[in-house]
């Protein structure tokens, strides 16, 4: 029988939302948000605790609107006040416009870097960071969805057409920290890859030196983003660039100049070393040449043009060997295989994609693109707090994919119990990261805990 008042699904949002709430996102919400000419006035009442229920939501696993009633059963209104019905958070989010969706993205690039010097994340950040961008195609059906249009996409390595909506994103990462989104932004599915790529970079380099980044900072795209536009946001912010260049009539010139014996060996996976000399034998070979990019601006760009050529494997019986060659354009001041190597780990981007599909952004769940758009915002929101309570929990949950740290932190069965007054969580026994878990409680709330001993018990 579904009849017990007292049980909670969710045990782990209690740490997690207050770890939100410490890092300023209520506020934040009340100082940048405004929704003064909302269509329904009822649905514009109270967009802290709206956005802050949402993404509660998002954290426990919800990817649609309706799957956001998963915070109001049990227990949950006992632990949390001001929790909505979906069907309040979903009018609220129909009142969104995009000047809305840019007060909410501002609210995110904050909340970042607050989450970053309360729980450490981005180790490393003061040294060396990392800012990517990329672009997805999530598909959408029906004839009521805004902006929805056919872009190209790839699947299973073909290039398709499909229809969809388009997020644009960018993300920061360390050399030993995961991803954490600084910005995402949704297009119509026919957006281009590269539209708005220069404003989103600017205000990553923003986000990360906010947080900390006081040393070097890398861009890195592939092709879409190898613009002048995009270098030209390096430059005038002062970071470094590594972004792929598309082939044509200058880029072949340039690379048919390098000399047969400038080209270097590159460790990739299934390098062996020749057991005579000690040399490396692989397929992939890096060299490098100066290069002059964007010729036909106003504001042409001389740096290193690095090529990574690789055996083509499908000529059989060659009479001498065929290359295929991947350049990319960047100022980086790295040796040439560590350039090509630090550069091919751009696509850690994707692993942020993977949670957020694999989560919240399984869907946009609204006809309204304002309205998708905020959620994709409450989307890479949720995602940073997941990673900022994984952090604080153990080093191997401060990596771990999304759906991880809600089946091991967050979806944790509890029972309220009032002993004496004092509030009591009860958790399953033997629960296997139990230790994790009250790691991460305990970081959280050990700063608000009185002389007279701890509020409640986990």
């Amino acid at each position: 029988m579904f009849d017990d008042e007292n049980l909670v699904s969710c045990a782990g949002l209690v740490p997690v939302m207050g770890l939100a709430e410490q890092a300023g996102l209520s506020g934040l919400i009340e100082q940048r948000i405004t929704l003064d000419s909302a269509r329904v006035a009822s649905a514009a009442v109270n967009p802290a605790g709206k956005l802050t229920s949402i993404i509660a939501g998002m954290a426990a696993g919800a990817d649609s609107i309706d799957d956001l009633d998963v915070i109001r059963s049990g227990g949950m209104p006992r632990l949390f006040g001001g929790v909505y019905a979906c069907s309040t958070l979903g009018q609220f989010l129909r009142e969104f416009t995009h000047g809305h969706t840019r007060q909410l993205a501002a609210v995110a690039r904050v909340h970042l870097v607050n989450l970053v010097r309360r729980t450490g994340l981005l180790p490393g950040i003061e040294e060396r960071a990392f800012i990517d961008i990329d672009s997805l195609l999530r598909p959408v059906y029906g004839h009521a969805k805004q902006g929805a249009s056919f872009g190209h996409t790839k699947i299973a390595g073909r290039q398709v057409l499909r229809k969809g909506l388009s997020p644009l994103s960018t993300t920061i990462s360390t050399e030993t920290g995961a991803p954490v989104v600084a910005g995402i932004r949704l297009r119509a599915g026919k957006a281009g890859s590269g539209r708005g790529a220069a404003s989103m970079v600017t205000e990553a380099i923003g986000t990360a030196r906010a947080a900390g980044a006081i040393g070097e900072i890398l861009v890195r795209g592939d092709s879409a983003y190898g613009n002048s536009a995009v270098v030209g946001a390096c430059l005038k912010a002062g970071v470094r660039f590594s972004v792929v260049l598309t082939k044509n009539p200058a880029v072949n010139r340039a690379i048919a100049a390098i000399a047969e014996d400038a080209w270097t060996p590159v460790h990739y996976p299934g390098a062996v070393q020749d057991p005579d000399t000690g040399e490396l034998i692989s397929d992939a070979e890096v060299a490098e040449t100066t290069f002059t990019a964007f010729t036909s601006t106003k504001h042409p760009v001389t740096a290193r043009l690095v090529v990574r050529r690789v055996r083509d494997r499908a000529k059989l019986a060659e009479l001498f060997p065929v290359w295929r060659h991947h350049p990319f354009f960047t100022n980086s001041v790295a040796s040439t295989t560590e350039a090509d190597i630090t550069h091919r780990r751009h696509a850690i981007i994707e692993t942020v994609f993977a949670d957020l599909i694999d989560g919240p952004l399984a869907h946009l769940p609204s006809a309204r693109f304002a309205a998708n758009s905020a959620w994709a915002i409450c989307a890479a929101m949720t995602h940073n707090l997941l990673r900022a309570a994984g952090t604080l929990s153990s080093p191997k949950h401060a990596v771990a994919r999304g759906a991880t740290l809600r089946r091991q932190i967050v979806t944790v069965p509890a029972r309220i119990a009032r002993p004496q007054r004092r509030h009591t969580l009860h958790l399953p026994a033997h629960w296997p990261w139990a230790e994790h878990w009250n790691t991460l409680w305990n970081k959280v709330f050990r700063a608000l805990v009185p002389a007279t001993g701890p509020p409640a018990t986990a």
